[in-house]
């Protein structure tokens, strides 16, 4: 059954109303068992946002006391787009798709400081039609996820309401983005202007490009597919194979293989050995799991029940647990771990890897998920009301959630043997809107859906939608000595 797409306003102005930024009380959140045996606590991994003007950017049309107006950012990481801040492999440029700006923001970024600063004209932001006097783009309606390359040379953006996946080239100087031109820069699901026409693109929600660079991959959110692309490692250019290699759909699809469990996807990863790729969907409830054919990128969903882990019993799939409205995945830099934030269960949920295999199964016990209100065989976390955005620190300490409705961005101590996961304690567990005894206080955090941290661990970018906010945020990456005693 296909589902029905409501107008993006429309949706937008629902999902507003039911998830208003608001704190729910966190003082009766107890010690769980997880806590109790929970790893050595430092102060790796501890954010801190910066002082003044640096730690947050606001869109220049709602100017916000101590922060830093910039151009084309009206609508950073939208709710449906929870992969929306990227960071060039380098290190030097942080990019914010910025739904209601039509655009892709772009900043330099200092290594030292982490501080971000936008160059003025076409340098600092690309958006449809040239708007706001940034570079013009095709394609470009509704941005809500964006990707880097690992070479530096693209950038890649899918935008809702073009139905698009758009290409641009990255001038590794500047950061700067160009669109190619005579249709090479945009695959849409439909025949549009300056745009080749490809397949099960309604809806693009999530963007992700494999780590030998060989292919760019599409999840889309109304046509419950994921769509596979060869990318030309010289140009960039995408194309998409013509037989049913081009596209996986939860339903029988001419010209398309059949996959399990695929309604709605909004979250995907790759891990690092490129072998697999992880798509949440959220009114599937689940976790999927692709092989990918190292030699030409399409990927395979296996039938035997490792091909997918739901919320509820489905054939083919295993049935796991707090999967209900999956969004966003990550996968730990050693590829011993996957994690996966659940709308609305509230939850992070965690996962063992099996490297030869790619295979995942749901760790046991309270290890198995970090829930927002209280939930027999989870942990309990704070300020974790309907979580999106995720990411891995690259030293693999830590695991970082955005929390839309709490407004909070909140941090996690990871095991490096278990991968288990526990929220750090009192207020180094989570920063918010409005703080409180368990956290806190973070500026121009409200609808914050996505996270990004730094290739170097310095720093943690996020992208707020109600706030027209990117924050910016120190991370402690090394742990504190320990005292005898």
């Amino acid at each position: 059954m296909r589902l029905h797409r409501p107008p993006l306003l429309l949706l937008l102005t629902i999902l507003g109303g039911v998830f208003a930024t608001q704190l729910a009380p966190a003082a009766a959140l107890g010690a769980s068992t997880a806590q109790r045996s929970r790893p050595p606590v430092t102060g790796q991994g501890t954010l801190a946002q910066l002082g003044g003007r640096s730690g947050c950017l606001v869109d220049r049309s709602t100017p916000r006391r101590g922060c830093r107006p910039v151009r084309a950012l009206r609508g950073p990481a939208p709710f449906l787009g929870s992969n929306a801040v990227a960071i060039s492999r380098d290190g030097k440029n942080v990019y914010v798709a910025a739904s209601r700006s039509d655009a892709i923001a772009v900043f330099r970024r200092d290594a030292r400081t982490g501080k971000l600063t936008q160059r003025s004209g076409t340098a600092g932001c690309i958006a449809a039609k040239g708007a706001g006097g940034c570079a013009a783009a095709h394609g470009l309606n509704g941005p809500n996820s964006v990707a880097v390359s690992a070479d530096g040379k693209n950038v890649y953006a899918t935008s809702v309401i073009s139905d698009a996946v758009t290409t641009f080239r990255r001038k590794p100087s500047t950061g700067a983005l160009t669109q190619p031109r005579g249709g090479s820069g945009c695959i849409a699901n439909r025949a549009a202007p300056g745009c080749a026409t490809g397949r099960a693109l309604d809806g693009p929600d999530v963007v992700t490009v494999s780590p030998d660079g060989d292919n760019v991959y599409v999840g889309a959110f109304f046509g419950n597919a994921v769509a596979t692309f060869a990318r030309d490692a010289s140009t960039g250019a995408l194309t998409q194979p013509s037989d049913t290699t081009g596209c996986i759909v939860n339903a029988p699809t001419d010209g398309c293989a059949t996959g399990l469990a695929l309604g709605a996807p909004e979250g995907m990863a790759i891990s690092a050995d490129g072998d697999n790729v992880y798509v949440a969907t959220a009114t599937s409830n689940a976790l999927d799991v692709f092989s990918r054919n190292p030699s030409t990128g399409a990927l395979t969903q296996a039938t035997d029940g490792t091909g997918c882990i739901v919320n509820t019993p489905l054939a083919g799939c295993t049935t796991g647990t707090q999967l209900g409205g999956a969004n966003a995945v990550a996968v730990s830099s050693d590829d011993d771990n996957v994690y996966v934030t659940s709308l609305l269960s509230n939850s992070l949920t965690s996962f063992n890897r099996a490297p030869s295999t790619g295979q995942l199964t749901q760790q046991t016990g309270t290890s198995a998920c970090v829930i927002y209100v209280l939930a027999v065989g989870c942990s309990l976390g704070r300020a974790l009301s309907a979580p999106e955005g995720l990411a891995v620190s690259s030293d693999g300490a830590s695991v970082y959630a955005a929390a839309f409705k709490s407004g909070a961005v909140d941090s996690f101590n990871r095991n490096a043997d278990s991968g288990a996961l526990i929220q750090k304690p009192r207020r180094r567990g989570c920063l918010t809107v409005r703080a409180t005894p368990d956290c806190a206080l973070g500026r121009a955090l409200s609808g914050v859906s996505s996270v990004a941290v730094s290739p170097d661990g310095k720093h943690l970018y996020s992208g707020s939608f109600a706030s027209n906010a990117v924050g910016v945020f120190k991370r402690v990456a090394r742990a504190r000595p320990q005292g005898k005693g």
